[in-house]
């Protein structure tokens, strides 16, 4: 890892385009008066647009189609503050929706959003105290509520899925560490056209990834799995003593599933593409020497449109591209740590100049 700024980038095989990130702010208050930036910078590292936002910025945000963003605030312990606010390119709010907003949220096909809250109550079939609970919503632009999804409602249908080895993993952990916030759930991912719900369609078996089902990611367990939507059933789970406090789980278009497997136990970071089928892992990425690579905390990892996977290593602000061999083609260490930064990135997102045009149009 090089120093802050832009330390590698080879133009013959990195994707290029624009990389938007974020860092994150300390808790609750974020900067001294409270507000956050969050950043666009070209492919040499340059800043090209900032956003300054008037709440700390809470984990990724999204470029929108018209040049817009949308962020999630990191004020949850300020309730009235808290929700996901749309910026115009000269930082005003032009949308927003209050709620409990927590880690991660999408966007449907017909633009409604699927939210990630978290609520707060008893479950004395999980925890005997109150306990927090993964929570997703789906409402529309008007605001209208059109679904909703408690976690506790699912969690016989973890049991159901796991082996008993894997529920006795799972038990031990909420049972000793992690009763407060027992699954810590970290992503919402709606899953694309993919190979694998090809192949399902083929062998005419149950269709768990089809397009529009949900994935998501219990951190504290070290499960991720598939939410059948709308029906919100679990009907796909993974992971327990494979994964370590992963982040961002997501279906490729291949139909394997990319993910950021922290290593907050194990002392060192990867990324791994698992063949959800098999239950195999595909490929992998690691540092050299294996502690080299490691954030213990938030982090994530895409596929890129030629095969390169941008890798976000979180707890370092340290961003970078790599090829299917592991040969580091981009990498960017964040210069900014404004005022409350912690020097992390929770997540970040590669854009290509098409889609950054309608934001560079207006600014």
């Amino acid at each position: 890892m090089t120093g802050a700024g832009l330390g590698v980038y080879d133009p013959d095989r990195g994707f290029g385009g624009y990389t938007l990130l974020a860092e994150t702010y300390q808790f609750p208050d974020g900067a001294p008066d409270g507000t956050g930036s969050i950043y666009l910078i070209d492919e040499d590292g340059r800043p090209v647009h900032r956003w300054e936002t008037e709440t700390a910025v809470q984990s990724h945000c999204k470029l929108l189609p018209n040049g817009n963003l949308l962020y999630p605030t990191r004020d949850r312990s300020r309730i009235e503050e808290a929700g996901v606010r749309e910026l115009d390119p000269e930082s005003n709010v032009v949308w927003s929706f209050h709620c409990r907003i927590d880690h991660d949220f999408q966007i449907t096909d017909d633009g409604h959003f699927l939210f990630h809250t978290i609520a707060d109550h008893l479950a004395p079939e999980i925890a005997p105290e109150l306990t927090r609970h993964p929570y997703v919503i789906e409402v529309d632009r008007e605001k209208n509520l059109h679904w909703e999804w408690h976690g506790e409602d699912h969690f016989a249908e973890l049991r159901d899925l796991l082996s008993d080895s894997d529920w006795s993993y799972v038990e031990e952990r909420i049972e000793t560490r992690y009763q407060f916030d027992w699954a810590h759930n970290n992503t919402i991912q709606i899953i694309p056209e993919n190979e694998t719900h090809e192949t399902e369609l083929e062998r005419g078996t149950e269709p768990v990834f089809e397009p529009g089902n949900l994935v998501f990611s219990y951190r504290s367990l070290d499960v991720i799995g598939v939410i059948d939507y709308p029906s919100g059933e679990i009907v796909w789970a993974w992971g327990p003593g494979e994964l370590d406090g992963q982040h961002l789980p997501h279906v490729l278009e291949n139909g394997n599933i990319l993910v950021f497997d922290n290593g907050t136990e194990r002392g060192w970071s990867r990324v791994i593409e698992v063949n959800p089928l098999t239950e195999e892992i595909e490929w992998s990425y690691t540092g050299s020497p294996k502690t080299d690579f490691s954030s213990p905390f938030i982090s994530g990892a895409r596929r890129l449109p030629n095969g390169n996977t941008l890798i976000c290593e979180g707890a370092k602000a340290h961003l970078f591209e790599v090829t299917p061999s592991g040969d580091i083609v981009w990498e960017f260490v964040s210069p900014f740590s404004e005022a409350g930064s912690m020097g992390s990135i929770y997540r970040c997102q590669r854009y290509t100049e098409d889609e950054v045009a309608p934001l560079l149009d207006r600014i």
